[in-house]
């Protein structure tokens, strides 16, 4: 007998429960290897889960919309019909599999956004012969009536996912003859800001009614929770912004926005103080090789996701504002792959673009410092030639782990921030 059980995989190293959000199989279905079976939300995004057996989805044991432990069984794969029914039986008494693996399932999981191509049957998107495409891409090519044999992958090993469906039916369309789409009363839709994302609504709510924390929440109370332990402390700075300002003028038509502007100044900041980029172990400080520039975003159905900007020193703006576009759009599909919101070194939050005028960041765990970013506003301010002027500030205040860092390295740092943003911002497009 060849009864495998599948198991709630660990998607990232802060998950310690996943949630059904569909199964792509239903019970009896076959299932190839490398096909996916499962998607799973994990504390930040929703994952294609695949199996490497072979066999037929005999019975499943977590149904969508609910949750499991890491390593638990969710799921019985047969290696043939004829054992479907023992795999029931099985489940039905609470027993294990006789024949399981000894570990977990081997899965992978996949998420990826890129610009789609055309392409012939033959394309990569086949592997031995079927065809390659996540689940919410078949989805919405039933839907949107495309074939997807025509399609070349933008996905992981030519995998087709939806945007390339998307952009499969949507060319060759005209927008300005296609009939406006209704708004719906009830979700009014808020067109983003050109600088930075829009925030959370509120989930409606009965008054009196308790509503449960969706996994993303969840995910921010145990973060929040593990912060209590770590000694900080804070330390504010005025930084003029004229010349940033002006600056983003300039290249906004190139599609450089300003948190990628501002990512990119703390990044080159960070190169002179490697301890504020730096986080504390049992061992020692951790001096990290990258510069990872974490940026908080707030979710729309509720929760905190910090995407990461990779080496952002080493990356011109140009290219470091393509890749926050991306992260941000798909950080809102939960189509991040935990490498995207987890390597951050330091962390920029910036509410600001919301109005505020000043702020305090808790810190994320595994991290050294997080500056939060208030908004720039016109001030009235003494010339160092004795007269009156009007200048843009803001305000800034980082907090840092006080086990690793002082008050004079923390000063240091808004020091130098504060002189590569007034005297010489146009070296950020160097």
């Amino acid at each position: 007998m060849s009864i495998h059980e599948v198991f709630m995989p660990a998607l990232s190293s802060t998950m310690t429960e996943g949630k059904i959000v569909s199964w792509v199989k239903s019970p009896g279905d076959k299932v190839e290897k490398g096909e996916t079976v499962v998607v799973v939300e994990s504390d930040k995004a929703d994952m294609d889960v695949e199996t490497f057996y072979e066999g037929f989805l005999a019975h499943i044991i977590v149904e969508a919309g609910e949750t499991a432990p890491v390593g638990s069984a969710i799921a019985f794969i047969a290696e043939t019909e004829a054992e479907i029914e023992t795999a029931k039986s099985l489940a039905n008494s609470g027993g294990a599999a006789a024949t399981t693996s000894s570990s977990p399932e081997p899965i992978a999981a996949t998420a990826s956004v890129a610009t789609p191509a055309l392409a012939s049957q033959n394309g990569s998107n086949h592997k031995e012969g079927r065809l390659v495409a996540s689940p919410r891409a078949r989805k919405l090519a039933k839907e949107l009536k495309v074939d997807l044999t025509t399609l070349q992958g933008s996905g992981p090993h030519g995998r087709i996912v939806a945007e390339d469906v998307e952009a499969l039916s949507n060319k060759g369309k005209q927008p300005a003859t296609a009939p406006a789409a209704p708004v719906p009363t009830s979700a009014p839709v808020t067109p983003p800001a050109p600088r930075t994302p829009s925030p959370a609504p509120v989930a409606a709510a009965v008054p009196g009614q308790i509503v449960p924390l969706t996994t993303f929440q969840n995910a921010v109370v145990r973060n929040m929770v593990a912060t209590i332990s770590v000694p900080v402390f804070r330390v504010g700075y005025t930084i003029t912004t004229d010349g940033l300002d002006k600056l983003y003028k300039q290249i906004k038509s190139k599609g450089v926005t300003m948190t990628a502007l501002l990512a990119k100044a703390v990044a080159v900041t960070l190169q002179k103080h490697p301890l504020l980029n730096a986080s504390y172990s049992d061992q020692g400080i951790v001096y990290h090789s990258d510069i990872n520039i974490s940026v908080a975003v707030a979710m729309d159905d509720g929760g905190l996701i910090t995407p990461v900007l990779q080496n952002a020193d080493a990356v011109d703006i140009y290219s470091l504002s393509r890749n926050w576009k991306s992260l941000v759009d798909r950080a809102r599909a939960k189509q991040l792959q935990p490498q995207e919101y987890n390597s951050g070194t330091f962390t920029l939050s910036n509410l600001g673009m919301f109005g505020v005028d000043k702020f305090d960041a808790i810190l994320p765990p595994g991290q050294g410092s997080i500056l939060a970013i208030g908004a720039s506003r016109p001030q009235v301010i003494a010339t160092p030639d004795g007269l009156f002027g009007v200048r843009q500030q803001m305000q800034v205040n980082i907090t840092s782990d006080h086990r690793i860092i002082y008050g004079a390295h923390a000063a240091a740092f808004l020091q130098d921030l504060a002189k590569l943003i007034e005297t010489n911002p146009q070296s950020l497009t160097l």
